[in-house]
Formats: C-alpha cells, sequence, structure tokens
C-alpha cells in the first residue's frame, strides 16, 4: 500500500517529479505516480484525490506548471498533507506556478517547495512521516549526516590542492 501518491498534470512534468520518487526510494516509503490532469479530466482527478486516503496515503506530493491547480485541488480535497512541487514555465519562469500553489486560501494549505523541487518534496514527505516513525527518522538523520560528510570532503580537498586548482 503506498504511503505517498506522486501527481502530475503531464509526462512533461517527469524528470523533477522522478527526484520525489527517486527520495522517496532511498527511504524505503512506497509511492504511487499518477499523471492526470486536474482541467482535462476532473472526474477522474476528483476521484483519485477523494480515495487517496483509502488506499492508505498519508501524503500527496503534486507538481504542476502555469495555472498549477493540481496541489491545491488535492489539498481541497484530501485532508492529509499536500506538498505542491512548482514547474518551470518558459512563459514566466514557474513564478506563475509558484503564486498558483503558494497563494492558496485560508483553511486549504499546500506546503510548497522551490520551482522544479523534486528531491526537497520527496526529503519532506519522508519528513513529515517520520513523526510517527523512528526507523524513518533514523534514515533521514543519516541522510543529514551524509551531506555534512559531502561538505567536510569538499573542504579537505579545497584545502589540500588550493582555490584556483580546485576545479581543474
Amino acid at each position: 500500500m503506498a504511503k505517498v501518491g506522486i501527481v502530475m498534470g503531464s509526462d512533461s512534468d517527469m524528470p523533477v517529479m522522478s527526484k520525489a520518487a527517486d527520495m522517496l526510494e532511498k527511504f524505503g516509503i512506497s509511492y504511487e505516480m499518477t499523471i492526470i490532469s486536474a482541467h482535462r479530466e476532473p472526474d477522474i482527478f476528483f476521484e483519485y484525490a477523494k480515495s487517496a486516503e483509502a488506499k492508505g496515503m498519508k501524503v500527496i506530493i503534486a507538481g504542476a506548471g502555469m495555472a498549477a491547480h493540481l496541489p491545491g485541488m488535492c489539498a481541497a480535497i484530501f485532508p492529509m498533507p499536500v506538498i505542491g512541487i512548482p514547474m518551470h514555465t518558459t512563459s514566466l519562469g514557474g513564478r506563475d506556478s509558484l503564486y498558483s500553489i503558494v497563494q492558496m486560501p485560508t483553511g486549504i494549505p499546500v506546503a510548497t517547495v522551490a520551482i522544479n523541487g523534486g528531491a526537497n518534496a520527496g526529503i519532506l514527505a519522508a519528513k513529515i512521516l517520520a513523526v510517527s516513525d523512528p526507523e524513518l527518522l533514523q534514515k533521514l538523520k543519516d541522510y543529514s549526516n551524509e551531506m555534512k560528510e559531502q561538505v567536510v570532503a569538499k573542504d579537505a580537498k579545497l584545502q589540500e590542492v588550493g582555490y584556483k586548482n580546485y576545479t581543474k
């Protein structure tokens, strides 16, 4: 049974949304990924959002570009956390998506990550689930430590070779 639903309006969103899936896999979190258009197939969308809780989902990650209604509509129907990923768009660089997702009316919050922030959406979903899962919490702590060790290793290389030789 999937704990996280990943939903996007188009397959063009797949490169960003797959980063969310990659993070969930890293932490051992089950998910299902679906392409649904809130505008072009509202009946299928409503069924998805209404049935997600019964399917065992605890969080939905929804990516959308332009008018970006998918995350907000999920939040209006699904009673648990929704994380919105605004997609970069060619017309406005993703600001249109960002504003559509982050500016939700009172009572319908959508946690919003950066434009094209798929990996952070996956990590945020893991953090939400870790509130009641000590094993997952430890995996997140281990991941934070891995990131720290990477920075320490990069600094050690910089100190060893010096600034001018670092990028060569």
